[in-house]
């Protein structure tokens, strides 16, 4: 698998720091070590599979062998966190092109991380910072697990009504070290242009973003509110409209669409 993607990479400057292993418990969990001991900008991290992949709040992200392409990279932007609140958009219009560039197929996004197909979760992405005391950004971890392979009864019961993969969207086998090269490059032009192409790819994330105008339940502090998604602001918050007239602004915590993952 990885000199398929090397071959795909081509003289990709990326492409001297990858790393493929067959299995960790998490490529985020070792990109942060490895960032930790001095890894460079542009270090990628490929597995197999992960015994212990994971998304936001904690949860586990189910990571089988062969069916589909796990992977971390380490970035080392110079700025500080309050200037990095995009980065998941970013990352998340990266892997729109990414699989549109591979697969002829553009997923959308459910805000604010997650990448769907025919209202079903296709992936996922998890962005960690490390800071600096001052508040300056020591490096970042963007991970991001699409599923590739998968026919509906390889999920398990649980996912099976919630989870699709990239064979199931588009009817075609996924070429999976092309779509990793493909996700290489774009999170390379990705990280080129964080600070000085902001609004371009909020703009982006807006058309590929499927909880606009939709329905929504704001879940906060234990409470349910339900409310109409109605923008995003430049730093990725969730413009809504609640049902007495007032609007709100949602930065944290979980928001749950209708229709989208046996949310009703």
């Amino acid at each position: 698998m990885k000199q398929e993607i090397l071959s795909a990479l081509g003289s990709h400057p990326w492409a001297e720091t990858l790393q493929y292993h067959d299995c960790v418990g998490s490529t985020n969990d070792l990109a942060k070590k490895l960032a930790d001991d001095g890894a460079a900008h542009g270090t990628v991290i490929i597995a197999g599979r992960q015994t212990c992949g994971r998304g936001r709040m904690g949860r586990s992200f189910q990571s089988p062998g062969g069916m589909g392409i796990y992977l971390s990279v380490i970035l080392r932007p110079n700025c500080t966190a309050d200037q990095l609140m995009h980065l998941t958009c970013a990352a998340g219009v990266a892997m729109c092109n990414a699989v549109e560039k591979a697969t002829k197929y553009r997923p959308g996004i459910k805000w604010i991380n997650d990448l769907v197909a025919n209202d079903r979760k296709l992936g996922g992405i998890l962005t960690e910072l490390s800071l600096e005391h001052g508040g300056s950004v020591r490096y970042a971890v963007v991970g991001i697990g699409i599923n590739c392979h998968q026919k509906p009864e390889d999920f398990p019961i649980e996912l099976e009504k919630i989870a699709t993969s990239l064979a199931i969207a588009t009817g075609k086998p996924i070429p999976r070290s092309a779509l990793a090269a493909a996700m290489i490059s774009e999170l390379a032009d990705m990280s080129t242009s964080l600070l000085t192409k902001k609004a371009a790819v909020m703009e982006q994330y807006r058309r590929d973003c499927v909880t606009l105008h939709r329905d929504v339940a704001v879940i906060q502090a234990g409470k349910t509110v339900p409310a109409t998604a109605v923008g995003l602001d430049d730093a990725g918050a969730l413009l809504v409209r609640y049902a007495d007239g007032t609007t709100g602004k949602v930065t944290s915590g979980e928001v749950s669409v209708r229709g989208l993952f046996g949310y009703c």
